[in-house]
């Protein structure tokens, strides 16, 4: 005979935090596309057809994607070492990580504002050069696209460490010690075991990256300027400056596309990448 076991009132109180949570996003999401199809009241599109016609508009899409997975890449290549090393330190382990997750204790306004007294043309890195007579005048460091990669980068490689660590955790040790008795060197074990296990985890990094720099707007607004703007800059833009909700909304719903269509493709690569390695 089978019984039905009772949900306890446990059980309930933990999913509804879950069911809340749901429940205002669902919401907001339904909030942010009546705002966006809808101005003065009635049904419109006319701020989806400003962001499709302008060339601008185009161009800030176009920096935002080709930005982010710039610092996306180049977050995983920096953070790949970082997170081998503190798997093979398992003494030191704890506390190396502890060095590299420090920068999060320090405010996100904080951090970009020193990077703009590193970058700035009076900053370290100019005043440096000039005193070894390597430049004349100022290297234009910040205010541009290479100011924005180098903040998000600096910003976002602790997420890459703890992803691709978590993946090399998984790997067994046997592994390794079996590939060593059967006469392997150990960048042929590292070619063929360590490299292509730790790789969901690179790619997961290289994801979740991505669509945080996507969405940013501190650090492109403090290093990028008022000319190179991202997309979550743009709309901070459109709700603090021109209070205009509604093309706040539309550029909202056309991220949100973006990040969907986006995490589509880098999934689609992940699996032919990944396809037979499992």
């Amino acid at each position: 005979m089978i019984t039905q076991e009772k949900s306890s009132p446990g059980t309930v109180l933990l999913i509804l935090p879950v069911l809340v949570l749901l429940v205002l996003f669902f919401g907001s999401v339904i909030h942010l596309f009546s705002n966006g199809f809808y101005d003065d009241g009635e049904f419109s599109t006319r701020y989806f057809r400003q962001i499709v016609n302008r060339s601008d508009y185009h161009m800030v899409f176009l920096r935002t994607v080709v930005s982010s997975l710039v610092v996306a890449v180049l977050s995983v290549v920096l953070a790949y070492p970082i997170a081998l090393l503190l798997w093979r330190a398992d003494r030191w382990r704890n506390t190396l990580l502890i060095v590299v997750l420090v920068p999060w204790l320090v405010s996100l306004v904080v951090r970009t504002y020193g990077w703009i007294v590193l970058l700035g043309p009076r900053g370290v890195i100019n005043e440096f050069l000039a005193w070894l007579g390597i430049i004349e005048s100022p290297v234009k460091l910040m205010f541009n696209d290479l100011g924005i990669i180098i903040g998000l980068t600096h910003v976002l490689v602790p997420f890459a460490v703890i992803s691709i660590l978590a993946s090399l955790l998984e790997i067994e040790s046997n592994l390794e010690e079996a590939s060593g008795i059967l006469g392997a060197s150990a960048f042929q074990t590292f070619r063929h075991i360590v490299w292509p296990l730790s790789l969901p985890g690179a790619f997961t990094a290289l994801m979740v990256i991505y669509l945080a720099c996507i969405g940013a707007i501190v650090t492109p607004i403090l290093l990028g300027g008022m000319t190179h703007n991202f997309v979550g800059s743009q709309i901070y833009q459109e709700v603090m400056y021109t209070f205009n909700m509604s093309k706040a909304a539309a550029w909202s719903i056309c991220l949100l596309g973006l990040s969907f269509v986006s995490l589509l493709l880098l999934k689609s690569i992940e699996r032919r990448l990944l396809k037979g390695r499992n």
